[in-house]
């Protein structure tokens, strides 16, 4: 039904506008004529997606999926509150029997925010307080993202603050907890059972970030500082067992916009200490002390032309756990926040998070015209440690025998708005060609060079 739907609308959006295409996007909150203290936006996706030579440890043959996203958002303001709710419905089709369903991939049919967010009068600036369920995006969102590529949209409750000053430097501080998406249950996702998300009560996320507009003048022009420090808290409860992460991860970036005819850098670490568990066994009561770091630097330049085209050398570089076995976990484990815009395709790619990573590599963009954009990257991808494991494969070589080597990573995303801001398609294509360690490491599947691609089309209302 939601396929269906979907089609009907994309199909229509796109009729509608092709019929005048110099005339505004359609847009459902014009179409019902709402009054102007109202707000009704919205859009839906739908992408399949398909992969062969899995990488996955222990796994055979190939995987395709067939996700669709709805999203509609309202809002009603009277002076200073504004009410807001956004709804969401994830669900899948053509899943394979191995397919990594979780609910990343199914939400069905729940409510992603619910808020109420109070402007307050401040001298100079431009201040809000956000409370109830929302989604998060903060700086660069490595730590705190809204996860547009994810099928499911991740969201937390609590309270939001944001400052936003004249001079274009922003505050935000947050306290939240996790929600429990659902479902969880491999029937249940494969079925798209509605199940409704719940507050983790014991799983709290909070941080303070502050954004520092043109900090250099007298050196450079443009450049812009953040700081910020984020903290994770956990407790088992009855029904969620939990690492029992206890994280304090303080952290600076340094950038310089993009501009055509001119340099860009964009630098960012941090550093993450406190405590965890090695596993979410109620039984498991170690503490294990954590050191991890990360760091994220280009280096870029944009070409004065039309198709405004852009060259960047990149690193990334995660934390990996040195010693299973020395009392401690050094890994930088990625708990919320981006992956897609520095590491490559997500959704049953997902081939690298930002944990026990070593990759320098290269990106390549351009806009050939107003209507399309292009990105091509490389990522030569290595272990921080080699005796920890490739995340997302699920693949360790305890001994660190195997290497550190896990291949070449080629990644491509192409977009064209079919309608200028209504319909748009996106076709992306990945492939990682296997190092020594994808190779030979004791669990590693066997399922020579992986290939990976999809095709997705968005219509905004």
């Amino acid at each position: 039904m939601l396929f269906c739907s979907f089609v009907i609308l994309s199909v229509s959006n796109f009729a509608t506008a092709a019929v005048a295409q110099d005339a505004q996007p359609w847009r459902l909150a014009r179409a019902l004529d709402v009054p102007e203290n109202v707000k009704l936006s919205g859009e839906v996706r739908l992408r399949y997606s398909t992969l062969a030579g899995q990488f996955r440890a222990n796994r055979r043959g190939g995987d395709q999926l067939l996700e669709a996203r709805t999203l509609v958002l309202g809002e009603i303001s009277k002076g200073p509150i504004t009410f807001g709710m956004e709804l969401q419905d994830s669900r899948t089709e053509l899943a394979d029997s191995g397919t990594p369903l979780s609910s990343s991939f199914v939400d069905p049919l729940d409510v992603l925010q619910a808020y109420v967010r109070v402007a307050v009068p401040m001298a100079d600036a431009r201040s809000s307080l956000q409370l109830g369920r929302m989604t998060i995006e903060i700086g660069s969102e490595r730590v705190a993202e809204r996860l547009d590529f994810a099928n499911a949209v991740v969201n937390f409750t609590g309270a939001y603050w944001r400052t936003d000053f004249k001079n274009n430097d922003q505050f935000h501080a947050f306290y939240t907890v996790f929600l429990t998406s659902r479902p969880t249950d491999r029937q249940e996702l494969e079925n798209n059972t509605p199940s409704g998300d719940e507050e983790e009560w014991g799983r709290r996320f909070w941080g303070l970030h502050y954004r520092k507009a043109n900090a250099v003048p007298a050196i450079l022009s443009d450049v812009w500082v953040e700081s910020f420090v984020y903290g994770i808290n956990e407790t088992d409860t009855r029904t969620i067992p939990t690492p029992n992460r206890d994280y304090l991860q303080p952290g600076v970036r340094f950038f310089r916009p993009a501009k055509a005819g001119s340099w860009d850098f964009d630098v960012e670490t941090s550093w993450r200490t406190g405590s965890r568990r090695a596993t979410s066994n109620p039984a498991d009561i170690r503490n294990l002390d954590v050191n991890a770091h990360s760091l994220h630097a280009e280096f870029g330049y944009t070409f004065d032309v039309a198709t405004r085209p852009r060259l960047r050398i990149d690193y990334d570089y995660m934390s990996g756990d040195r010693d299973p076995s020395d009392g401690r976990f050094d890994q930088y484990e990625r708990v919320v926040g981006a992956r897609r815009s520095d590491l490559g395709a997500a959704g049953i790619m997902g081939l690298l998070t930002p944990a026990n990573l070593d990759a320098p590599g290269m990106k390549f963009d351009m806009r050939p015209n107003a209507k399309s954009d292009v990105v091509a990257t490389w990522k030569a991808v290595s272990l921080a440690s080699a005796r920890d494991s490739w995340v997302t494969a699920g693949v360790r070589d305890a001994s660190g025998r195997s290497g550190r080597f896990v291949g070449h990573l080629f990644d491509f995303r192409a977009r064209y708005w079919l309608v200028q801001d209504s319909v748009r398609l996106e076709l992306g294509a990945s492939a990682l060609f296997q190092g020594r360690f994808a190779r030979t490491a004791p669990n590693a599947a066997g399922n020579g060079n992986t290939r990976f691609g999809y095709l997705a089309l968005t219509t905004s209302f």
